[in-house]
């Protein structure tokens, strides 16, 4: 028996200037992604605040929290309130010095369904995710919700197909991406359309590749690290938004702009996804006893 479309909505916004100030903001854009037919909402990366890992300062290890911990608490009232499941990423302190950039995903009932930790963690020039976070020890994700099965990656690990491929060889209809990623502003006039245009097809890709939705959730606006006696200024990231929703051929859903805050709705049809995979049958033709060499750094 086939199963019933349902509504995904992906929440994309600028940063406030209080950590209150975005918890009350996201919040609120998701409850009205809840009124607007969402079963399952995902925010963007790390919504509670600037994306920090701009900088390397100990000091910034204080905006972490557990889980269960106050952001998660609030989401678990709201996913309770109406319906929803809905993925949170934040900051997560496990324990003294060990910190990981992780999503929890909670049930319409309010409980926690799972937890991803980020496995793959950047270092790049205003990317320096290194020096906070600890590569994720869990493994891949997918857990049921009311609807049906979702997992969950974040950001960095978009560019992986190993990522997309194990998830979705848990059962997720769709993956997941709460997302912060952005051009450095004297490299968008050169490099911006490409490098977005490859963000957007490595996950489009995904999609084709594992017959299956694709979803990330990215943030808007210009954000620079604020210059004290510790730091100098720099000259920020431009986020680029665009948050979207790929199909399991790879075609855009649903696609939001670069600059605006929105809330991005896309029907996930889990018939369409039986239908493509019985056309292009990838599980069925791989080849897993050739494949051993994929844990290796390089094959050489």
């Amino acid at each position: 028996m086939s199963r019933s479309p349902y509504t995904i909505a992906l929440v994309q916004t600028a940063c406030r200037e209080s950590a209150q100030a975005n918890l009350a903001a996201n919040l609120e854009l998701a409850e009205r992604a809840a009124s607007l037919g969402a079963d399952v909402i995902c925010l963007q990366e790390l919504f509670m605040g600037p994306y920090f890992c701009q900088q390397e300062d100990a000091r910034l290890f204080d905006l972490a929290e557990p889980v269960p911990g106050p952001t998660t608490k609030a989401f678990a009232a709201l996913a309770k309130k109406t319906g929803t499941a809905i993925v949170v990423s934040l900051f997560e302190k496990r324990a003294p010095g060990l910190y990981h950039n992780t999503a929890a995903v909670l049930g319409r009932e309010g409980n926690l369904l799972g937890l991803y930790r980020k496995m793959h963690i950047p270092d790049d020039p205003a990317f320096y995710e290194k020096f906070y976070f600890t590569p994720g020890d869990l493994g891949f994700l997918a857990v049921d919700t009311h609807v049906g099965k979702i997992g969950v990656c974040v950001c960095w690990d978009q560019w992986y197909p190993e990522a997309a491929r194990l998830t979705a060889m848990k059962g997720a209809e769709v993956i997941f991406y709460p997302t912060a990623i952005g051009w450095h502003p004297q490299e968008k006039d050169l490099l911006g359309d490409e490098q977005r245009g490859a963000w957007q097809l490595v996950q489009r890709g995904h999609a084709v590749a594992n017959g299956c939705y694709i979803a990330a959730a990215n943030r808007i606006g210009l954000e620079r690290p604020r210059a004290d006696s510790h730091n100098a200024a720099g000259a920020g990231i431009e986020f680029w938004g665009t948050s979207f929703v790929a199909g399991p051929m790879g075609d855009l859903v649903a696609q939001a702009p670069t600059d605006e805050e929105t809330i991005l709705l896309a029907q996930v049809d889990p018939q369409r996804m039986e239908d493509v995979r019985r056309g292009w049958p990838f599980f069925r033709d791989r080849r897993i006893d050739a494949y051993q060499n994929i844990t290796k750094r390089f094959d050489d």
